[in-house]
């Protein structure tokens, strides 16, 4: 099957959405208390977003295939995805969103074996069930609307994204010890400051000397 820009646009606004209500509804669950795990503003949760167009596009292939080739393709991409994700995150801003260390065959604390296979059961959910609905829901909207509010609702996860990651660029600075020296690194010191920045993303922690970089 192909797919065009707006419907991968679609399948990651709507599953970005739908993943920011499964990350909550588990950790609020686990910790007893609410927990925030989206961006800086909107109630997404994009790993999900990127997770299930990256699925799409890597399963395509793989549509009819037996449920446990899919289920097992898709634990491996799902988890090299989270893997990179919290590299990432702490290679570029000593953050660390989540640590599985101690748990059973988990990868550096970055991934582990129960995520995998929900990866892999996401995966499957998503190939064999929602992706068919899902197309055919989407399609049943008169492509003017369509394209309008895909393409808005892009826009503006695109600029909360963008928005979040200098949040989490002035928040790393701050606590390795530099000062705002620029409007943005200001405005943001003002409107998002430490105790802020720590109550939106309560379960990520900011490490600066686990950074690999100089500032």
């Amino acid at each position: 099957m192909t797919y065009t820009i707006y419907e991968l646009l679609c399948f990651f606004v709507i599953y970005s959405v739908l993943g920011w209500c499964l990350e909550v509804c588990f950790c609020t669950i686990n910790t007893g208390q609410f927990v925030n795990r989206g961006f800086l503003n909107g109630p997404v949760c994009p790993i999900y977003g990127f997770g299930a167009v990256l699925m799409t596009l890597a399963l395509n292939r793989f549509h009819n295939a037996p449920i446990p080739v899919v289920f097992l393709v898709s634990a491996v991409i799902g988890g090299a995805f989270e893997y990179f994700v919290s590299w990432f995150m702490e290679y570029a801003f000593g953050a660390i969103a989540w640590d599985y260390t101690g748990t059973f065959l988990n990868i550096n604390g970055r991934t582990n074996f129960m995520f995998m296979c929900m990866w892999g059961a996401l995966g499957v959910v998503w190939v064999k069930l929602a992706l068919p609905a899902l197309l055919h829901t989407v399609n049943l909207i008169p492509w003017r609307w369509r394209y309008s509010i895909t393409a808005l609702c892009a826009a503006l996860m695109i600029f909360d994204g963008a928005m979040t990651l200098v949040a989490l660029d002035c928040w790393y600075s701050r606590l390795a010890g530099a000062a705002p020296d620029n409007a943005l690194e200001q405005f943001c010191a003002e409107q998002f400051d430490n105790q802020w920045m720590e109550n939106r993303f309560e379960s990520m922690s900011i490490h600066p000397d686990a950074a690999h970089r100089s500032s």
